[in-house]
């Protein structure tokens, strides 16, 4: 008895889901689900790659900024002015016409009033909002403005 309801239901299995139309499909079912796996591996990939080549890129341009600086400051140190006030500085002297202002050192108080504002002072950032914000005051205030 047991053996007749296996034979059946193997025949039913062999008859009803394992036909040619349905082997063919479920190749080619994992054929797609496996491109589709490949694919998005190569865009993660490609993401990541973009990523680090904006990267260097951006280390690049920092570079190339960097050099440019530097070399504004090479000819600024080359130049006539500079060595001008930079004698001055060092030897004391000053150009006709020009008086030499010499000041006391700071006091205490005036010390301790200066470090006291300066402990003080707090920046003012404005607050940025998120995006989704932004697109709502664009989309909706230039409407009811607009009237």
């Amino acid at each position: 008895m047991q053996n007749r309801k296996l034979k059946r239901i193997v025949y039913h299995l062999q008859h009803e889901y394992l036909t040619s139309n349905n082997l063919v499909l479920t190749v080619a079912l994992v054929i797609a689900v496996s491109w589709a796996i490949a694919s998005v591996q190569a865009v993660e990939r490609n993401y990541q790659l973009q990523r680090v080549i904006d990267g260097k890129s951006r280390q690049l341009h920092l570079a190339e900024l960097q050099t440019e600086n530097l070399q504004f400051e090479q000819r600024y140190f080359k130049s006539a002015e500079y060595q001008t006030l930079e004698l001055k500085r060092r030897l004391g002297l000053a150009s006709p016409g020009e008086h030499v202002l010499v000041l006391p050192p700071n006091s205490e108080r005036a010390k301790a009033v200066d470090d006291k504002s300066d402990s003080t002072f707090v920046p003012t950032v404005p607050i940025k909002q998120p995006p989704f914000e932004q697109w709502m005051d664009f989309l909706f205030d230039s409407k009811s403005n607009a009237s």
